[in-house]
């Protein structure tokens, strides 16, 4: 299974974030590490792995658009 790994600039670009908010915000609360990105070698630059982020966003698109969404993250389907 192949994977493109994209610098947080690439990733900005691709999903219309700013890098600071992908940095700041999603890194760690929505972008897991060993998931989402990688730290190659060690290092301190981050590499994201375009595949498995693309997978969840079309999943949490489709579970929101099942749904209404509610204040506290949950959705209600009814």
């Amino acid at each position: 299974m192949q994977q493109t790994f994209l610098t947080t600039e690439q990733l900005s670009a691709r999903i219309h974030y700013d890098p600071r908010t992908i940095r700041d915000q999603l890194k760690d609360s929505v972008l897991l590490e060993g998931v989402h990105y990688v730290r190659p070698f060690g290092r301190r630059k981050l590499l994201f792995i375009w595949e498995t982020i693309e997978r969840d966003i079309l999943a949490c698109a489709q579970e929101v658009a099942m749904g209404i969404p509610m204040a506290n993250g949950g959705v209600c389907h009814g």
